[in-house]
């Protein structure tokens, strides 16, 4: 993972540009242009890369992840693998993404 500046020359002033912590095409959090606490989602959301420019920061603001964090991996109904974090009762389906909520958790905390 990467932590990334914005850096893109917008041609309007409403869109300003963000730090975020990258995971290959996937945004993993972000930190909102003038703020200081990272905000970190639940599902999986990528970044459209095309036309926007970015510096890598050789110092990370974001607090890295637990690595005894439990992650449980389950098989989709059409065969895809989706991570649930029990602890945040979070999914990495799309179901989950759009609803915040998903069978897998349900079936997990059964």
């Amino acid at each position: 993972m990467i932590a990334v500046l914005e850096t893109t020359k917008w041609d309007w002033e409403c869109q300003p540009n963000h730090t975020y912590l990258l995971d290959g095409d996937k945004i993993v959090a972000y930190i909102p242009k003038g703020e200081s606490t990272p905000k970190y989602f639940k599902g999986v959301l990528h970044i459209n890369k095309r036309g926007r420019t970015f510096r890598e920061l050789k110092v990370s603001p974001f607090k890295t992840q637990p690595s005894d964090k439990k992650i449980i991996k389950v098989q989709g109904s059409k065969g895809n693998t989706y991570e649930i974090d029990p602890v945040e009762k979070s999914c990495t389906c799309p179901g989950f993404m759009y609803r915040s909520k998903c069978k897998h958790i349900e079936e997990y905390l059964k």
